[in-house]
């Protein structure tokens, strides 16, 4: 648990307020600095419902979002590693709805209309979207371990036309939208031979504007193809993100085969393995970062609100008092981008806080201006000192709190031993092959070094550094690479290099081409013969300084 006890003052802040947790101290603060002033400029109806104590107290989500066939049902069984209640897996759209798969002592399903009224689940607000979506969206709770950490939602597949679109009879843009401000990570699915983006699928990752740092793509069913034909489907994905994601960073994309089946091109496995191993300590690190998520979330809130109460008491500010209201709203709107650039001067803000001009000038259209409110002072400044001082200090609470004591991360499932065993990522290779052999792994292939050693004229069993300097430089490596390498490889540390020692440096160099990293020490296992100390000359050394 987050403490935000301070014990010198008695378990008070400055205000004399107690947070006993993180949470409970974002809760407070959303409850009452900024809730007024959302609710004063009518920021629910334009923007986001408000937050309720579910928001700040549920567990990291995980948001899947792609067309259908791409693999999202299939992708949660292969975490979980079992079927969860009301799974259903074909080629063909299987999933029509919104499935919550959550943790729960007993295994079952809660229909949307049930699920709306728990107050300990963060959906409450989805009532708005009404009965046509609440037919469509369950939750679906089980004992599963990986649940215990996060909890996972699984989204409709995608289709192109519209006619979907309209056959859905909810706003599905908006829907995602909603979860994509709630949740902490939004994963995108595509498939190795689906990558084209369909005009609603392109709408759904429009919705999640904004929420760039929460976005990660994850190409899946890779090993259906070849290298070469990877290398082209992976240019031809970023060419298409690129195209729908307006960011000048470009968003991490996973590739693999995520689900328990064998591959049917074994040429990367290699790739597939490490790429599946990142995704994992991804997924796995957000109860670490769920707090920081959540304060993070409650700024960007913040910020936005502080926008459109300048913006709503402009437009009220502008309104006649008596005749001409109509005409004069018709021109504040289309002026609406305008009032932008003038309220960006004259408050200092930056562009990017304002909403979307369009967005704005369509929901607009439904309000009487004369009704707004004007600007209060005071409900700015409540939100100016939080942003200032309270954030701040949580921020560090935070950090203080982690250290001591952090959350546990996502176990369970396919999370379980990922890097345990002989099957963990690199086990075995690189650096870390021949650490189960009796023998000297570069043993293997000493009789090659010692060819070109005894061809650098070795001086009583030696070479120099300047002789072995040529030879080493042939492999193309930088020089800080090479220098590292010399230094692991010069086990006595006398600037020379014996036969056994010019073998490792090649082993080394053999090693760092191949691609993998090297140890900061020496391991055990690549120690030369001739250079590792007898463990009983070493107990008897040991025994005489004692």
């Amino acid at each position: 648990m987050f403490s935000w006890v301070n014990k010198e003052q008695g378990g008070r802040n400055k205000d004399g307020e107690m947070y006993q947790t993180v949470t409970e101290g974002l809760q407070q603060l959303y409850t009452k600095k900024l809730l007024p002033l959302e609710e004063t400029y009518l920021f629910h109806d334009f923007h986001s419902p408000a937050l309720e104590a579910a928001d700040f107290q549920s567990k990291p989500m995980v948001l899947l979002v792609g067309q259908y066939s791409t693999g999202k049902t299939t992708f949660i069984r292969y975490l979980l590693e079992q079927d969860f209640p009301g799974m259903r897996i074909g080629p063909e759209p299987t999933t029509d709805g919104f499935i919550a798969v959550m943790y729960g002592e007993n295994e079952g399903v809660v229909p949307g209309n049930a699920l709306v009224v728990d107050p300990k689940k963060p959906f409450r607000k989805l009532n708005a979207f009404g009965n046509s979506f609440l037919n469509r969206f369950i939750c679906s709770q089980m004992p599963n371990q990986v649940l215990q950490g996060i909890s996972i939602i699984d989204t409709p597949g995608i289709l192109s036309g519209e006619k979907q679109r309209i056959s859905r009879g909810y706003d599905f843009s908006e829907v995602l939208r909603w979860f994509g401000e709630r949740v902490d990570r939004i994963i995108l699915l595509f498939d190795a031979h689906k990558l084209d983006i369909s005009d609603e699928f392109s709408e759904a990752i429009k919705a999640f504007r904004g929420q760039d740092d929460k976005i990660r793509v994850v190409l899946n069913k890779a090993d259906q193809v070849d290298t070469q034909q990877l290398m082209r489907v992976y240019g031809a994905l970023m060419w298409s993100l690129g195209k729908v994601i307006n960011t000048p960073e470009v968003a991490r994309v996973y590739l693999g085969s995520f689900w328990a089946k064998p591959l049917q091109n074994t040429d990367n496995r290699r790739l597939f393995e490490a790429e599946t191993q990142d995704l994992f300590k991804d997924i796995q690190g957000l109860p670490r970062n769920a707090a920081l998520r959540k304060l993070n979330d409650l700024i960007k809130r913040a910020r936005l609100a502080k926008v459109h109460a300048y913006i709503i008491s402009y437009l009220k500010r502008e309104m006649p008092s008596l005749f001409g209201k109509e005409k004069k709203k018709e021109e504040l709107i289309m002026r609406l981008p305008e009032i932008y650039t003038i309220l960006q001067r004259e408050h200092h803000i930056s562009p990017g806080d304002f909403p979307n001009a369009v967005k704005m000038q369509e929901q607009l259209q439904h309000y009487d201006f004369s009704r707004f409110p004007s600007l209060k002072i005071k409900l700015i400044e409540s939100v100016d000192k939080m942003l200032a001082n309270k954030i701040s200090g949580l921020m560090t609470m935070i950090r203080d709190e982690e250290s001591k004591a952090p959350p546990a991360m996502v176990s369970g499932g396919a999370f379980e031993g990922s890097q345990d065993g002989p099957f963990g990522q690199g086990y075995g290779e690189g650096i870390s092959a021949g650490s189960d052999c009796e023998d000297w792994i570069v043993s293997r292939d000493k009789h090659k070094y010692d060819e070109i050693f005894y061809s650098l004229n070795p001086i009583n069993g030696k070479i120099t550094g300047v002789n072995a300097k040529k030879e080493m430089m042939s492999s193309r490596l930088p020089n800080t690479v090479l220098g590292k390498i010399w230094k692991l490889a010069d086990c006595d540390k006398d600037g020379m290099l014996d036969d056994e020692e010019f073998a490792l440096a090649q082993h080394l160099i053999k090693v760092k081409l191949e691609g993998y990293e090297l140890p900061t020490e020496l391991p055990r296992h690549l120690v030369p013969p001739a250079h590792r100390k007898s463990e009983v000359a070493e107990i008897l050394y040991n025994n005489d300084i004692d």
